[in-house]
């Protein structure tokens, strides 16, 4: 079980994993949280994340930002392909899912393959640092 903390911490250091098709988002994205101190690693779609994550060693993700609609893969069946894997973080690495579409059933989808969080587009960057701070360190 994943331990949430309602504080803001000290995000130093964590290493992020950043998935997102438009180039401009990610570039915005990767900018503020390295602004924030976090270690930035991307993906353009969910089939390479999955794959980015299964060539880490284990833990070494400390949470993974997840945009849903992708090519290639969209984000819950990557969510869905993470959890799947046989290592001890699969279950644990929080994901949280990035998407324009908000509305409950959108957020049970997400709920439903694993993602820990849904944060809605455009995101508000105070907003994802307290999310993350939530499920890190």
């Amino acid at each position: 079980m994943v331990r949430r903390r309602s504080h803001p911490a000290d995000l130093t250091d964590l290493h992020i994993l950043v998935v997102e098709d438009n180039e401009l988002n990610l570039e915005i994205a990767v900018f503020s949280l390295e602004a924030a101190g976090l270690n930035v690693s991307t993906a353009i779609n969910g089939l390479e994340a999955v794959r980015l994550f299964e060539k880490s060693k284990p833990y070494e993700y400390d949470i993974i930002l997840m945009d849903i609609m992708m090519p290639v893969m969209n984000g819950l069946d990557a969510a869905k392909a993470i959890r799947g894997l046989s290592r001890p973080d699969a279950t644990t690495v929080p994901i949280i899912a990035l998407s324009a579409n908000a509305f409950a059933e959108d957020i049970q989808k997400s709920k439903n393959a694993g993602i820990n969080e849904h944060l809605a587009k455009p995101l508000e960057m105070d907003k994802v640092l307290k999310v993350i701070a939530s499920y890190c360190k």
